[in-house]
């Protein structure tokens, strides 16, 4: 036990004693946690520029205009008498959507002529221009439904058959989970857990690389300790002691910038979160034992690392992949941590609903484990029978 904690020690004093390997590990999970946070903090768009082209100048083109610029998500940044240089107008104004009111607009509704109002989204941005087209469609919508019940009551019918005439059939929409469609709840937890498992693969790219690149490996781990699974925890069990702090400070974040939590399911949240620690842990050991040099070994997880986020399936769906990006996306913990994150935080979720991605979890963790305790077996007894 003594020689165990001396070999943790030692460990410790290599993470202090590599200034860059600090920054890395304590460094960017703070940094890129409070700077995505501030970035996604406002949760939802709003004040989108649009530019409306009004050729019809009348009470009712100005009604309309007075909606769109009433909603929370638009803002009618300019108004134009013509269709003239409207592609300059757009990138100069940053606009996300042109809506084009045509002559004699009011004239022909008045005359059941049913003119034709022409709405162009700018598709640059895919989420913006969601957010603009929807609420562009709820304005139109609601003043055709208000002009043609105004239209039937002008005829005598009465308030409520109008209603029914125009109403044929109501729709009920229940927004579930995420109600608000919060951008911050959606995809600020899961970059976290992204620079998580990244700061965990670069810095255990090094736990036994940099051994053999410092010719430490024989002479001092060695000669402390032939157990390969004790070799592996004392290079893991820092980290883990070190990543409590940081799963806290992510936390308190959660806190201060509201992101909603799940506290009645903390035993699950914790052993979904011990399994991604540890599966991304002997990931990365296992690389650092097979690749005798610490550059090579952080660039292959980096390839690792880098499109995780991408292919895990959180915003993308893993069914619309080609198979073979679904196969490689199983290889990665991210990918089956944010599926239960998402089904226990943000859809209530309980540990009987998330059994598939902790048996993931579960298995990566013992196929890593038992690589990286057969590599380093292997690399043990080659350096011993150096003698």
């Amino acid at each position: 036990m003594k020689t165990f904690i001396n070999l943790i020690k030692r460990e410790f004093r290599l993470f202090w004693g590599n200034s860059v390997l600090r920054l890395l590990f304590i460094g960017a999970p703070i940094l890129y946690g409070v700077l995505f946070g501030y970035v996604y903090k406002k949760g939802k768009v709003t004040d989108l520029n649009i530019i409306v082209v009004d050729e019809d100048d009348t009470p009712l083109s100005n009604r309309l205009i007075d909606m769109l610029n009433d909603t929370e998500v638009l803002n009618v940044i300019t108004v134009k008498p013509q269709g003239s240089g409207l592609k300059k107008a757009m990138i100069a104004y940053d606009g996300q959507a042109l809506v084009s009111i045509p002559d004699r607009f009011e004239a022909d509704v008045l005359q059941n002529r049913s003119p034709e109002i022409n709405v162009d989204i700018n598709l640059a941005n895919i989420l913006t221009a969601n957010y603009a087209s929807r609420a562009i469609q709820v304005v139109l919508g609601t003043l055709n439904a208000g002009m043609e019940m105004e239209a039937l009551k002008k005829k005598g019918t009465p308030d409520f058959a109008a209603i029914d005439k125009y109403e044929a059939f109501k729709t009920n929409y229940v927004r579930l989970y995420n109600s608000s469609s919060n951008y911050m709840s959606f995809l600020w937890p899961g970059m976290l857990a992204t620079i998580i498992q990244q700061v965990l693969l670069l810095a255990l790219a090094l736990s036994f690389a940099q051994e053999y690149e410092r010719n430490t490996f024989k002479s001092e781990l060695l000669a402390q300790t032939r157990s390969p699974l004790q070799a592996m925890l004392v290079k893991c069990i820092p980290y883990w002691l070190m990543i409590i702090p940081i799963w806290l400070f992510f936390l308190a974040l959660q806190h201060w910038f509201r992101v909603p939590l799940a506290p009645e399911q903390t035993a699950t949240n914790l052993l979904l979160a011990a399994l991604f620690v540890i599966s991304a842990s002997l990931l990365g050991v296992l690389v650092s034992i097979l690749i005798p040099n610490q550059l090579k070994a952080t660039e292959i997880l980096m390839v690792v690392a880098t499109p995780s986020f991408v292919v895990s399936g959180f915003t993308w769906p893993l069914s619309q992949m080609p198979r073979w990006v679904a196969y490689i996306a199983d290889v990665i913990p991210l990918t089956h941590f944010l599926q239960g994150y998402r089904i226990l935080l943000t859809q209530q979720g309980t540990i009987t609903d998330i059994q598939r991605p902790l048996l993931a979890l579960g298995i990566l963790t013992a196929v890593f484990g038992v690589c990286a305790y057969v590599a380093l077996r292997i690399k043990m007894k080659r350096a011993l029978k150096a003698d």
